[in-house]
């Protein structure tokens, strides 16, 4: 079973059901978690210092949400990506988030565009470092494409876009985390600048593009690398 006790922190007992719910799409969501990773409810229930039934709660939630599983033996794993379950998803996100992605460029604000400049920039220090930090580029990777999402101004499209990425955001340790290869060659980097210079100048097709471009690099060294399950 995974140790979870140095991921997650202890919750109020107020809204624990929310709160544990929270916690854990914190998680899937930054690629904190792989695909394959087991836990136990109880394992979980006392590293969060609360019952069972708030976890059970959560994890019923995001069973629903498909972004874990319920075994047999009642472990609670992170669900194994197949490759037809990826490739859809793949279309369903350069859909949603292309959309996302173009209309940030429109309505922007220059607080928004200085936090998604930031950002970019602390990714390519990440990548600059004399062993590039994966883990680093993993979460700064989440918070730059949620800075540009939340810059779209679409609360209901916001939250499609992070149900699907409760589902893919493990994946992206085979990316950045597991392979480097993106960090070292620059593709991300390229890919984020292009996408954040796009938003930048107000030219929405250009900034959904670089996006585009984006997932599909991402995709296709995650398909070479043969580490997601036939089907």
């Amino acid at each position: 079973m995974m140790e979870m006790s140095n991921k997650l922190k202890k919750v109020d007992r107020s809204k624990l059901s929310d709160r544990v719910h929270s916690e854990l799409s914190s998680l899937l969501i930054s690629g904190q978690l792989s695909p394959g990773d087991m836990f136990s409810l109880r394992g979980l229930a006392d590293t969060l210092g609360t019952s069972a039934m708030p976890v059970r709660e959560a994890v019923g939630r995001l069973v629903a949400e498909r972004a874990l599983e319920i075994l047999p033996n009642r472990a609670i794993r992170v669900p194994l990506m197949t490759v037809s379950r990826f490739l859809e998803l793949r279309t369903i996100r350069i859909e949603l988030e292309g959309l996302a992605t173009a209309r940030a460029a429109v309505n922007r604000s220059q607080k928004q565009l200085t936090r998604m400049q930031d950002i970019q920039m602390q990714f390519e220090v990440a990548r600059k470092a004399r062993e590039p930090n994966g883990k680093a580029a993993v979460r700064l990777n989440k918070n730059l494409h949620f800075c540009v999402y939340g810059a779209a101004g679409m609360p209901i499209l916001f939250d499609m876009i992070e149900a699907l990425w409760l589902q893919i955001g493990p994946v992206l340790n085979y990316d950045l985390a597991v392979n480097s290869e993106r960090l070292v060659n620059r593709q991300a980097h390229i890919h984020h600048k292009n996408m954040v210079d796009g938003i930048k100048m107000k030219q929405p097709e250009s900034a959904r593009a670089a996006l585009v471009a984006d997932l599909m690099s991402a995709s296709e060294l995650i398909i070479q690398k043969d580490v997601l399950s036939p089907g």
